[in-house]
């Protein structure tokens, strides 16, 4: 029975601790446009391929 009630209560303060930390996500705005997070990763490659073409436009052509 003690060990069930240890349990208990540590299922209790991790549970508190999960809600602690949504409702101070939620005060800092980390939720605040969730969808421009999964672009990030695109634009941040399309900047490197931009970049790359205007040092070097004929580089496309030298491939082939």
């Amino acid at each position: 029975m003690e060990l069930t009630g240890l349990a208990i209560c540590a299922s209790l303060i991790m549970a508190a601790a999960t809600a602690c930390a949504f409702v101070w996500a939620v005060k800092k705005n980390y939720f605040r446009d969730i969808e421009d997070t999964k672009y990030q990763v695109f634009w941040s490659d399309l900047e490197n391929i931009v970049d790359h073409n205007e040092e070097n436009p004929h580089a496309d052509a030298r491939r082939k």
